[in-house]
């Protein structure tokens, strides 16, 4: 069906965001499992705890708006996952795959971010203001896990990685 209203638009990113949200609970575990810092796994714990909550979220705003959340595939989320997938599969060692991990949950992070972004804006133009703000209280959290993921890059993951290289610059 066409979507010929902002309000109709705003549906279709909330039913996006509500499958890419379910599409990241499904794939997380396997992050978590993947991951052999101990710093990392629980930063991935975490991010999956708030997930739960974000798609709870999500769910109580298509009610607010009576749309049915539908459960469809988000074609940018599955392509993140695959990516997740073959770095899962790559055999890397363990250092430079925490490196990699971190850069797929940075790419859902920020496909997440341009999504509640684009979902806020438009519930904000329609005047639907307790909307917007939950919306944006997700946004303020994906921009939060993503700031805590470059950290924990910055100044431990990717460290530890250049270190067991011996390519560490300074």
């Amino acid at each position: 069906m066409k979507t010929e209203t902002l309000e109709g638009l705003l549906a279709d990113e909330l039913n996006d965001i509500y499958s890419a949200e379910n599409q990241i609970l499904k794939a997380f575990p396997k992050l978590v499992e993947a991951a052999e810092s101990e710093d990392l796994r629980h930063a991935f714990e975490r991010y999956m705890e708030e997930t739960r909550h974000q798609a709870e979220r999500i769910e109580k705003i298509c009610m607010q708006m009576d749309v049915e959340p539908i459960n469809t595939k988000c074609p940018g989320i599955g392509g993140i996952i695959e990516e997740s997938k073959s770095v899962l599969k790559s055999g890397i060692q363990s250092d430079l795959r925490n490196v990699a991990l971190i850069g797929v949950a940075q790419r859902l992070e920020h496909y997440q971010i341009a999504a509640y972004g684009t979902a806020r804006a438009h519930a904000r133009q329609l005047g639907l203001i307790n909307i917007a703000n939950v919306l944006g209280q997700t946004l303020e959290e994906e921009k939060k896990a993503d700031h805590q993921l470059t950290d924990l890059a910055e100044n431990r993951i990717n460290v530890q990685a250049a270190m067991h290289q011996g390519s560490l610059v300074m």
